[in-house]
């Protein structure tokens, strides 16, 4: 199968990477704090210590990916992660093997910022012709959140 990388591992994301990894995904998963690294090990992901705010610090975490799931939605007191830290890494993603992302166009962020993000996304579908899904469902129905994610991977891949 494809390598994922899930930027955002928080509870969602280890979710996500369960259920990747369940399809028999490999799956990489970000987090800031290296304390939270056992919890991403749990859900069968390889941890990855990297801040998306630093884009630096994630762009090793890129080798060997297909595809980048982008959860970010509820990234509320970091407006610049779904506005200019994502069209910088689209702009990266051209020079790797990376071939697909997932946006997390749904969450507590400010809808305009989501908005923002969501036009990103599709732009950098447009002129690098890299395929994005954008996935809108409302992370608070969990069951639903995760299928959609699911899929969208796939559809990716």
């Amino acid at each position: 199968m494809a390598r994922v990388l899930i930027v955002g591992c928080g509870c969602r994301g280890r979710s996500l990477a369960a259920a990747l990894v369940a399809d028999g995904h490999a799956v990489r998963g970000t987090t800031r704090d290296g304390a939270r690294t056992a919890a991403i090990e749990q859900s069968g992901a390889e941890p990855v210590v990297a801040d998306p705010d630093r884009l630096g610090t994630l762009m090793p975490a890129l080798a060997g990916v297909s595809a980048i799931c982008w959860l970010m939605g509820s990234a509320g007191d970091a407006p610049a992660l779904n506005r200019e830290r994502l069209e910088t890494l689209t702009e990266r993603l051209v020079d790797t093997h990376v071939r697909g992302l997932v946006y997390e166009a749904a969450g507590s962020a400010h809808p305009d910022v989501l908005g923002q993000g969501e036009e990103i996304v599709r732009r950098a579908a447009a002129i690098w012709r890299m395929p994005v899904e954008v996935v809108s469902r409302d992370p608070a129905d969990h069951a639903a959140w995760l299928a959609s994610m699911r899929a969208a991977v796939g559809r990716i891949l």
